[in-house]
């Protein structure tokens, strides 16, 4: 399952959730205030290079 970033609309609380993808937008609440305005935010990931100066051979 993937790892998704959310914020609240409401307080502004960032948090993280494992879900499916089928339900990443689906039955969303807030875990401080419970709020359903909350949206997914897109998320930077981890990405390890060859090590060869940027040039891949």
């Amino acid at each position: 399952m993937p790892m998704y970033e959310y914020r609240c609309q409401e307080c502004g609380r960032k948090y993280e959730q494992l879900r499916r993808f089928a339900d990443a937008d689906r039955d969303l609440q807030c875990p401080e205030c419970a709020s359903e305005r909350v949206e997914r935010l897109l998320s930077a990931f981890a990405a390890h290079g060859c090590g060869g100066g940027g040039r891949f051979t």
